[in-house]
């Protein structure tokens, strides 16, 4: 059992976080027809979708109430209004995620009333699904906000149905990339099970050319799809932060559902196998069998350079979990976990600490470790401590191909294991020959 800590610090210096404004506007990416609304200043939608360009390399579709000082004081109401109606008329999305922000979250925006004024005053905009999110950037971090977005979805917009038997929701947590997505899909697929992904950046954010451009998301779960998650006979969340979401979904149409923390390693992905398997009636198809013993292979040529490496990681909390586990079981030791919010798997982690704190600490916790685990933020640290880093997370802004990164499955842990390998092998090889010069 880890003790979780919280250094008691005036300021934050050198963040790692990023804002729950930030996570729901990613997670609404990653629905069809959709434009986040963000009701805040400018400045706030600008910084998120800064963010999101530099990570993805996408064209990000995100809308902003545009607040004043006048109207802070005032009330939003008019601007989120004229925000809808004004995307209605340029944009036409299908669905729109509205998101709070710090700024009109402190002022105590009545958020419900105002959408339901605004029903009243445009009956015409009826059948215009607008889900509400609740995502305050001066607490939480990002994998709340996308928790709270997922949650949003599957409260407001799936409907009752007949029990399709075959068809299984995915719910996916902010740790997983476009990349895992498709990867999980394939899979699923694989065992004649049809998904419903929420939210499928897999089909939005996964780097692809279209033939026109579009205001809004061209790709991703499609309104006639949410509907229809409320007709599923399971539901897979990945992830412990989507966990509230499928107990949402198991409480309003008597989904069962399971929850998979992680889908980086031997154990863990044989047991979502065996899972799958148990859901459809279908055995393990050969195809993942000959995958898993090429990741048995994998593991046996990579465990000389895991083996007792003290590693330091500065990750979202699903993220940090299902890292730390890889690692352990390649026999690595971690030296430092640094995270950014709390949750229930902290404690369970099998290392004696875990700060929710920012580079800082990170960077005096680190020091002496054979690697550095986070996102493009932690180069400086790694080049001022002279320490490799694998880049995890978000954002990853010096380095390409971030939507088709994959780590899950029997051929994503192979991937990660060669990347993380090599670098740790020449690691060792700079060493070594450092070391024979100096003989």
């Amino acid at each position: 059992m880890a003790i979780v800590s919280s250094p008691n610090k005036p300021v934050v210096v050198n963040p790692l976080k990023q804002s729950q404004t930030l996570g729901a506007a990613m997670a609404f990416l990653g629905l069809k027809g959709m434009v986040p609304l963000l009701h805040g200043s400018q400045g706030c939608t600008a910084f998120a979708k800064v963010i999101l360009v530099k990570h993805f390399r996408e064209a990000i579709p995100l809308a902003t109430t545009a607040m004043t000082e006048v109207t802070t004081i005032l009330g939003g109401e008019d601007n989120i209004t004229q925000a809808i109606l004004t995307l209605m008329e340029k944009s036409k999305p299908e669905i729109i995620g509205l998101c709070t922000t710090g700024l009109t979250e402190t002022r105590g925006d009545d958020m419900q009333g105002i959408l339901k004024d605004f029903r009243k005053l445009h009956p015409e905009l009826d059948s215009l699904p607008i889900i509400l999110v609740s995502s305050p950037d001066f607490k939480g971090a990002l994998q709340d906000g996308f928790a709270a977005a997922v949650e949003g979805i599957v409260r407001d917009v799936p409907e009752a149905g007949r029990t399709i038997p075959q068809q299984v929701n995915i719910l996916a947590g902010s740790a997983f990339t476009p990349g895992d997505i498709q990867q999980v899909k394939d899979i699923v697929s694989e065992f004649g099970l049809t998904p419903i992904v929420v939210p499928d950046l897999s089909a939005s954010m996964d780097g692809h050319l279209d033939d026109s451009w579009s205001p809004i998301t061209v790709g991703g779960t499609t309104l006639e799809q949410l509907k229809q998650v409320g007709s599923s006979a399971f539901t897979i969340a990945l992830g412990e932060s989507v966990r509230g979401a499928a107990e949402i979904l198991e409480q309003r149409f008597e989904i069962p559902f399971e929850v998979f923390t992680e889908l980086t390693g031997l154990q863990p992905v044989d047991e979502f196998l065996q899972a799958l398997s148990d859901v459809s009636g279908v055995s393990v198809p050969q195809k993942f069998r000959h995958q898993r013993k090429q990741l048995q292979d994998a593991m046996l040529d990579t465990h000389f350079y895991f083996g007792r490496k003290r590693i330091s990681l500065a990750l979202e909390p699903d993220l940090l979990w299902s890292t730390v586990l890889f690692l352990q079981s390649m026999g690595a030791e971690i030296q430092a976990a640094v995270t950014t919010t709390r949750s229930p798997l902290l404690e369970q982690l099998p290392i004696d600490k875990v700060v929710i704190g920012d580079y800082e600490d990170f960077e005096e916790l680190a020091k002496g470790s054979d690697l550095l685990i986070g996102n493009s933020h932690a180069a400086n640290i790694a080049k001022h401590l002279g320490i490799p880093l694998y880049r995890q997370g978000i954002p990853i802004i010096d380095r390409l191909g971030n939507g088709q990164f994959t780590k899950v499955g029997y051929k994503g842990t192979m991937d990660i294991l060669f990347d993380i390998g090599n670098i740790l092998l020449e690691t060792e090889e700079m060493k070594a020959r450092d070391l024979k010069y100096e003989m």
